[in-house]
């Protein structure tokens, strides 16, 4: 595989691009002005308080800001600078604080679309500028794909390992191996995780299904031997059902404007300058825009259940929904049929969301997988960022750059994480790299040689 990324060349976009991105900047403040739809998860239960008035906007919009700024910084911002490819990170947490903040609905999309624009003609030339240092930080953070893409594979196994025990790990385990193996023998061009992960995963949802399956037989079984239930029981009101379903219905009401929003993600998923996640923003930038889609979407089910209850818990639902539109975007021939497949996908999820929540109601195995699988994405992020990071520090400045680099993380952690522990290595490379050019022009530094 290619180890040439998008930064190489730059970060410049066409002016249809540019347009896209500062109009759905925009568009997603405005949203989150509305209380309508956030990008982090963390923020969307907030949000209920707010709807009711019970917190306002410069509280709520603290609360965002908290939860978001070491992920803008520290993560989407040099994952954007070292591969070439544009996040959510980078563009929708910024919007969220923007949103919830401005004091005017005609504000909110003002300063979204601001943002945009300072992202899609403020960035390049801050690649431009770091490519031209001495101590060339953003090709060093390049080394960050491997550990990233490899290491994510195994995140379905570590879920497995976690709810089902260490045999079925185990078993996951040696078929993702298996087939990384003959991906790579067979069909070198694909990359090697992509089948290990979609076996992986579907492993996963079987054993979850299954145990449910068996679980509710069992109850059946038990109420069959216990008689009848009682109607007055049956009738008394469950207070989280009215909840969800006024967030719901509150949610329809506003479907063009979800519709639109859906659109406009996938439009820019389709344009390729553009990727959901950490691993997708590595493979879109070396072009395997079918394995990008496949990661994404794999991805997708970890994040249902906590989408979908706190959507209905808070009224608020996700910028991406339950980003469905991602894999769709990359896979997408054209800008106008990406248009009509994402607002047709998160218009559908708009509507399924009771169905979803009362489905999840009935599968609490299938809840427990997407827990684990976040668990484990977390984790294997984390050590492939924090292992690609070493790699970058070495790049740079050998033993030095590894102890600037695995030192400033370090001290994050002894400070109790001010900076969230998945952005805090990336962070400290950027910081790393501009410590040793300044060293360099002190004469103190002489950066190593590739």
């Amino acid at each position: 595989m290619s180890t040439v990324l998008a930064a190489s060349t730059g970060l410049e976009f066409s002016a249809a691009q540019q347009a896209i991105v500062i109009v759905l900047c925009a568009l997603t403040a405005y949203v989150s002005h509305s209380a309508l739809a956030v990008f982090n998860d963390g923020t969307r239960p907030f949000m209920l308080d707010f709807v009711r008035g019970n917190s306002n906007r410069p509280a709520t919009a603290a609360v965002a800001f908290g939860l978001s700024a070491g992920f803008i910084f520290g993560l989407g911002a040099p994952l954007a600078l070292s591969t070439g490819v544009l996040n959510p990170w980078l563009l929708f947490l910024p919007t969220d604080v923007l949103g919830i903040l401005a004091p005017k609905k005609w504000l909110a999309p003002l300063l979204g679309g601001a943002w945009g624009a300072l992202v899609v003609f403020g960035l390049g030339g801050a690649n431009t500028a770091a490519h031209d240092l001495p101590v060339d930080f953003l090709t060093a953070m390049q080394q960050m794909s491997t550990p990233i893409l490899y290491l994510f594979a195994l995140f379905p196994v570590l879920a497995i390992t976690r709810q089902f025990g260490r045999l079925r790990g185990g078993i996951a385990a040696v078929v993702e191996f298996a087939f990384v193996i003959m991906t790579a023998k067979l069909w070198p061009s694909v990359f090697a995780g992509s089948f290990a992960m979609a076996a992986g995963v579907l492993m996963l949802i079987f054993f979850a299904v299954r145990k449910d399956l068996v679980q509710r037989r069992a109850d059946r079984a038990l109420e069959a031997e216990a008689g009848p239930p009682d109607p007055a029981l049956e009738a008394e009101d469950d207070p989280m059902a009215s909840l969800f379903s006024s967030s719901a219905q509150r949610l329809r009401r506003h479907l063009p404007l979800f519709m639109l929003l859906g659109a406009g993600v996938c439009v820019l998923a389709q344009t390729h300058i553009f990727a959901g996640g950490e691993a997708t923003s590595f493979l879109i930038a070396k072009g395997h825009f079918s394995e990008a889609a496949q990661v994404d979407f794999y991805r997708v089910f970890g994040f249902i259940p906590l989408i979908a209850t706190t959507a209905l818990a808070s009224g608020a639902y996700g910028v991406a929904g339950f980003t469905f539109v991602y894999p769709l975007g990359y896979l997408m021939p054209n800008p106008y049929l990406a248009a009509v497949v994402g607002a047709v996908v998160l218009g559908l999820e708009v509507l399924a969301l009771s169905w979803i929540g009362k489905v999840l109601g009935k599968l609490p195995s299938v809840r427990d997988s997407s827990e684990h699988l976040r668990g484990a994405i977390t984790e294997t992020l984390s050590l492939a960022i924090l292992f690609g990071s070493l790699l970058a520090a070495n790049v740079m400045g050998g033993g030095l750059g590894i102890l600037v680099v695995g030192g400033l993380y370090l001290l994050n952690e002894a400070m109790g994480k001010p900076v969230v522990r998945m952005a805090a290595a990336p962070a400290a490379v950027i910081v790393g790299g501009i410590l040793l050019n300044i060293l360099y022009w002190l004469d103190l530094f002489t950066p190593v040689k590739s």
